[in-house]
């Protein structure tokens, strides 16, 4: 279901490079040149199938932007930036929450090698939009219960969630904002934990039973690719935990890509 209509939560955002607020250009639809850069939706795996939805959604408002989706692994992504239309850049927005090593070398790898000028921006988050897309995918599992018209919780199906993300540590320093963010919105425990690092998930889930949770849920803090989604769902049963359904191309998800495009617009034109 789509909120675009709603504001996100005021709470103060971390991250490297803040998203736009008031004082930044929104280009509407038609309103950029044809010179533009393209815009680049990068894709952990081979299976473009999450970034084309998002690259859909984006077409359908925004029909003066040139999107082109790439998965990382695999050739995709060199022919996409060598076959740049002449004199024109790119905006690279790589599909994942927070920092992701293997990622970001990868993408870096090939913009070196295909000696395109391009523009790799930050993850989407950490962003209040975020936690909204986690909580609505929480309930669209039964895991929780959310107002669908003034979008706030009514209540937990679960007292603890665990927000799963992957790229290790750091990607667990990030995660824990939206942690915060949801556990404001859904009143229970939240921790973040790593799906590929430290500290675990089976970590994650031992600290909310130690404080009393006895119904917890798993919240894949992921687009999609980056993780084998029905390993995991099938370990959270087995252990008897809920899980949620990875972000996707969430309505919040592809505001955040609109956005990290504006933003390089913005750094390009400053």
């Amino acid at each position: 279901m789509i909120h675009d209509d709603q504001p996100p939560e005021t709470l103060p955002v971390r991250g490297r490079s803040p998203l736009p607020g008031g004082r930044h250009r929104r280009p509407g639809s038609g309103d950029l040149p044809p010179d533009a850069p393209v815009l680049v939706l990068a894709v952990p795996g081979t299976v473009p199938d999450v970034g084309d939805e998002i690259a859909g959604f984006i077409r359908t408002s925004r029909t003066d932007i040139d999107i082109r989706v790439a998965p990382i692994a695999g050739p995709v992504l060199g022919e996409v930036l060598r076959g740049l239309p002449e004199g024109r850049a790119a905006v690279v927005v790589p599909l994942v929450t927070g920092p992701h090593s293997q990622t970001y070398q990868a993408i870096n790898t090939v913009v070196a090698e295909t000696g395109a000028r391009a523009t790799v921006t930050d993850p989407l988050g950490p962003h209040p939009l975020l936690a909204e897309a986690l909580h609505v995918r929480l309930a669209d599992s039964g895991l929780a219960r959310a107002d669908r018209i003034r979008q706030f919780s009514i209540g937990a199906s679960v007292d603890g969630v665990v927000v799963a993300t992957v790229g290790g540590d750091p990607a667990v320093r990030e995660a824990d904002m939206t942690a915060v963010l949801l556990a404001a919105r859904l009143a229970v425990p939240v921790v973040a934990a790593s799906i590929d690092g430290r500290p675990t998930v089976s970590d994650a889930v031992g600290r909310l039973r130690e404080s009393g949770g006895q119904r917890i849920a798993i919240a894949p803090f992921v687009i999609g690719p980056e993780i084998d989604f029905e390993r995991l769902a099938k370990l959270a049963s087995d252990a008897g935990l809920g899980c949620a359904e990875p972000l996707g191309a969430h309505s919040s998800v592809v505001r955040l890509v609109n956005l990290r495009y504006e933003v390089a617009l913005d750094e390009e034109l400053s």
